[in-house]
C-alpha cells in the first residue's frame, strides 16, 4: 500500500472568497490564473515585451558598469538591500543587476539563518561583516529587514527584539550614511494570485523547486500579517 502523503493544501481568503490552493496539484486553479497580473493594483494590462524590456534593462546595465569604473577610481563603496515578499523578484532584480558587474568587485550577499555563534551576538553584527570595502558593490539579498518581517510574522523573534530593531535600524544607517557609503534600499512588492502562481511554477518546474521551502507554505495563510508588518516597517 502507497505510503499517504499529507496535503499541503490551504484555504486562503482571496477577494472576499474562500479558495483551496494546493500548490502540489499540477493544475493550477482558474481563479489564479485569470487575476495574476491585476493583483496587487498592477497597473498595467500587459506585461512589457520582452524585446523592449532587454533593450531597456541593457541601458541600466551598462549605467552600472560605470558605477564600477568610478568606484574603482575613487574607492567610493556602494551597498543595496533588497527586500520585498516570498517570490516577488528579489533574486532576479539581483541577477540582473550584477549580471555584467566585475564580480571581483561586485558581491551578493544571501545570509543563511543564523549559527549557533551568531545568535549569541547583535543581531546586526553578521550583516556588517559583509559592508562593502573600497570600491566595491554589495547586493544583500534580504538583509537585517528579516527581523521587520518573517521573524516576528513566523515566530522567530520576541516582541521585544522586534521593537528594539525598529529603534536601532534607523541609528544604524544614520551611521552607514555618515560613513560615506551609499545605501541603497529596495522593497519589491506582488500581488497575492501572482505570488501563488510564481510559488505553483516553481514547485512543478524540476529546475526551480528548490526555491519553495516549507516555510514559503506556511507564510500562506498569513499574508495580512506580512502586510501589517511592511506598512509599519515603511512608516518606521
Amino acid at each position: 500500500m502507497a505510503e499517504d502523503v499529507e496535503s499541503r493544501a490551504v484555504e486562503l481568503d482571496i477577494r472576499g472568497k474562500k479558495r483551496i490552493f494546493d500548490v502540489d496539484d499540477p493544475v493550477l486553479p482558474d481563479w489564479v490564473e485569470e487575476n495574476t497580473l491585476e493583483s496587487g493594483d498592477f497597473p498595467y494590462k500587459k506585461k512589457l515585451g520582452e524585446e523592449d524590456y532587454l533593450e531597456q534593462l541593457e541601458k541600466l546595465q551598462v549605467e552600472l558598469v560605470k558605477v564600477q569604473f568610478w568606484l574603482q577610481a575613487t574607492g567610493k563603496r556602494v551597498m543595496a538591500l533588497f527586500e520585498g515578499r516570498d517570490a516577488a523578484g528579489k533574486g532576479g532584480a539581483i541577477s540582473a543587476s550584477s549580471a555584467h558587474m566585475n564580480p571581483r568587485l561586485a558581491r551578493v550577499v544571501a545570509l543563511t539563518k543564523p549559527t549557533e555563534r551568531e545568535q549569541g551576538q547583535w543581531y546586526f553584527q553578521r550583516y556588517i561583516a559583509q559592508f562593502p570595502t573600497s570600491g566595491e558593490f554589495v547586493l544583500f539579498d534580504r538583509s537585517w529587514y528579516n527581523r521587520a518581517g518573517v521573524e516576528p510574522v513566523m515566530g522567530f523573534c520576541t516582541p521585544q527584539q522586534y521593537e528594539d530593531f525598529l529603534k536601532q535600524a534607523p541609528q544604524l544607517e544614520k551611521i552607514i550614511a555618515h560613513e560615506g557609503i551609499f545605501f541603497f534600499k529596495f522593497y519589491l512588492d506582488i500581488g497575492r494570485e501572482m505570488q501563488l502562481k510564481r510559488f505553483h511554477d516553481r514547485r512543478h518546474d524540476p529546475l526551480k523547486v528548490w526555491k519553495l521551502s516549507s516555510m514559503d507554505i506556511a507564510a500562506l495563510t498569513k499574508w495580512g500579517d506580512y502586510s501589517d508588518k511592511r506598512n509599519r516597517m515603511l512608516k518606521e
